[in-house]
């Protein structure tokens, strides 16, 4: 492994290093993110991606995760100054490793379990949604245009690994999608309840923006139905809803 030491800001690599961790735009011309410490870099090789590079800060390439050195010899190994990497990491607390990699492109066109996600604007709730969709199975998930980055390093923590078990497709057409397959949206005031949809075969949920809820023109195409719940609440958290929603197709499918 070649072992490159790094200290200056002005450094292109450092530069590039820089947009991946701050800028959607950055990240889409070059098609790569960075994953934040030794789970999400686990998940990625479970899914067979191999990072194009690991960066430590100096501190830690002198501890246990030293031996990432030794596992991944082939793959280009970048060291920075604690306070370089303190300034790509995501976290208040960095883990010392960041990985380098491919966004993978996953389409999923026969997926009969799939998510439609319109405007969800925090990273961390679009994470926790796609970590929610991973564990229940969900095959797909679209996202619309003015979601969040996916890839976004806060997206990725609060994904946990799940973003590698699921087909995930930015700036998608939902609509389009909506024709393609049954798809369900809470609404309030629908007549229908959650637990009476017949959920056993292919199926998608769509959940919207957190403020604003789903568009009228996916609602359009969508089948409404309620989450019965106490009327001294009026909604549930977007990612709370998707929970209970998307496990209610494990419970009827067994």
């Amino acid at each position: 492994m070649s072992l490159i030491p790094l200290t200056s800001r002005g450094n292109t690599t450092y530069q590039a290093l820089r947009g991946l961790a701050t800028d959607r735009r950055a990240r889409r011309e070059a098609q790569a993110t960075l994953l934040d410490g030794e789970h999400l870099l686990e998940a990625a090789l479970a899914a067979e991606i191999m990072p194009r590079r690991l960066v430590f800060s100096a501190s830690a390439r002198q501890g246990r995760l030293a031996g990432w050195s030794a596992r991944l010899p082939a793959v280009p190994l970048l060291v920075l100054s604690d306070a370089l990497f303190a300034s790509l990491s995501p976290v208040d607390s960095p883990t010392g490793l960041l990985a380098e990699i491919a966004i993978p492109r996953v389409m999923n066109e026969t997926a009969r379990f799939v998510v439609l996600l319109e405007d969800i604007q925090d990273p961390g709730n679009l994470g926790a949604l796609l970590r929610t969709a991973a564990a229940a199975g969900v095959e797909q998930v679209y996202c619309s245009t003015a979601c969040a980055d996916a890839w976004s390093p806060k997206a990725l923590r609060g994904g946990q690994g799940a973003h590698f078990r699921l087909g995930v497709q930015e700036r998608a057409d939902l609509a389009a999608v909506a024709r393609r397959i049954p798809i369900h949206a809470a609404v309030l005031g629908a007549r229908q309840s959650l637990f009476e949809l017949d959920l056993r075969g292919a199926v998608g949920f769509a959940f919207g923006n957190e403020g604003a809820g789903l568009s009228e023109a996916l609602r359009a195409h969508a089948n409404p139905f309620t989450i019965p719940m106490s009327d001294r609440v009026e909604s549930l958290n977007v990612a709370a809803a998707a929970a209970i929603c998307l496990f209610e197709r494990v419970r009827q499918r067994g």
